[in-house]
């Protein structure tokens, strides 16, 4: 047997091994993420009250879907929260990184206090904040009271259509520790000699941030816009838990996720709800791309465009 004989029987043996090792996790995603997927591409064309067989109906549900004022109510929903939220949670979380990155003694107690509320399960935050947010007796009205604000000018927060959205929004600026970190440790990396140099030609703590500070930043805050958006996009849990998966008051909470949800489990339409679960797929696919194309040339990789 020559040497190339023994090289091709070794990589094939290799091979068998790796795939052998690997087959664990194959068998793993083929049955929980290849088959749901397709699975619900299927049954996007099919009436499927899950108690009995599907039956094709090829478009039906996705021209009922454009037909439903419920849909377009919670994607007006969705694409409010998301509008908001994400801007206001990354500024948040790089203001917090800013004064984190400073050397001041008993800093890392003061990050460690910041970075824990993004680790407590979504349902106990939820909670916590429903009597946080409670219109009579919560922390924040009660702080509001205690100031002498007039009664008509307190929120009703969860309580008001008008004021749902924003509680949901002020409470997801709590949660922004991941973020915070992520920023924390790109401050870390900005080379330290550009800022001497600034301060030499006389530039400002402003012009400092924005010629040195946030071209640096720039790879980590696209980064967290992605996938900030894409959890806007999904927002379930917190508006399920805080309105009992109502999505009141007068649906200013049904998400879309929530909306799917009750037409998956609730409502027993499962094929209407796989077609709305793939619009909703097409829809962050198609923003991630145009944020991906728009953006590449203000990103800074290394300090080159």
């Amino acid at each position: 047997m020559n040497k190339q004989s023994r090289t091709t029987r070794t990589n094939k043996q290799g091979l068998s091994s790796g795939i052998l090792f690997c087959l664990p996790s194959i068998i793993g995603l083929t049955l929980f993420m290849l088959y749901p997927v397709l699975a619900s591409l299927y049954y996007s064309f099919c009436s499927y009250p899950m108690l009995k067989p599907p039956i094709w109906v090829g478009f039906a549900n996705y021209k009922a879907l454009f037909h439903d004022p419920v849909f377009y109510k919670s994607l007006y929903n969705t694409a409010y929260y998301a509008a908001f939220s994400v801007p206001i949670g990354l500024g948040v979380a790089f203001l917090l990184a800013l004064l984190l990155n400073q050397k001041v003694k008993g800093m890392a107690l003061f990050r460690t206090m910041f970075f824990v509320p993004s680790i407590v399960p979504m349902v106990a935050g939820s909670v916590l904040w429903l009597w946080i947010l409670n219109p009579q007796y919560g922390l924040i009205n009660t702080l509001l009271m205690a100031l002498h604000v007039p009664a008509n000018l307190i929120p009703g927060w969860m309580a008001d259509p008008m004021w749902s959205k924003p509680a949901l929004i002020l409470m997801s600026t709590w949660g922004v520790g991941g973020s915070m970190l992520i920023y924390l440790a790109g401050l870390q990396d900005v080379p330290v000699d550009l800022y001497e140099a600034a301060d030499i030609d006389g530039a400002t703590p402003i012009q400092k941030m924005w010629s040195i500070t946030i071209p640096f930043m720039s790879p980590h805050i696209f980064f967290t816009f992605v996938m900030g958006f894409i959890g806007a996009a999904q927002y379930f849990t917190q508006a399920f838990v805080m309105t009992g998966g109502t999505g009141g008051p007068v649906d200013s909470t049904r998400f879309f996720s929530l909306y799917l949800f009750q037409n998956a489990f609730q409502n027993w339409k499962m094929g209407y709800a796989c077609s709305m679960a793939w619009i909703l797929f097409i829809v962050i696919l198609l923003f991630t791309l145009i944020l991906f194309k728009s953006s590449a040339r203000h990103i800074y990789y290394g300090g080159e465009k």
